[in-house]
């Protein structure tokens, strides 16, 4: 199926203070993924259970203290990221991060839509979401 909601991501100030946070409130297990010594950011995976359900990331939220970033960042999958990002520009989007790839993961662009809301696109390539 696609065209939904596949992942989710927080930004911490305090990566441990979030990390416990979470552990203890919602019982979701937080592990590494990537590093910068990688050729990545710093960004742990957040796996919310079993079953039905999405896992997200965990990262440090940008120095810029601004509301914009107190959030949850979803990302949809989509089979075809080119044509997502034709509609949302089409349609009165913008794409806020051009189409990169992710290695090992797939194709991913930011977009905001009408009201300013953020969210992801990802076509994935090796990674499969549940």
């Amino acid at each position: 199926m696609n065209n939904r909601v596949i992942h989710f991501e927080l930004q911490a100030d305090d990566l441990e203070r979030a990390k416990k946070f979470y552990k203890n409130v919602l019982d979701w297990k937080i592990e590494p993924l990537m590093t910068k010594d990688t050729g990545g950011m710093d960004y742990w995976g957040i796996m919310t259970g079993e079953g039905p359900g999405i896992n997200g990331g965990l990262y440090m939220r940008p120095a810029k203290k601004d509301e914009q970033f107190y959030l949850y960042d979803c990302t949809v999958q989509v089979k075809d990221i080119d044509a997502a990002i034709k509609a949302v520009k089409a349609n009165g989007g913008v794409i806020t991060k051009e189409k990169n790839e992710i290695p090992h993961v797939g194709f991913f662009a930011g977009a905001k839509d009408t009201e300013g809301n953020r969210f992801g696109l990802m076509q994935p390539t090796e990674w499969k979401p549940m």
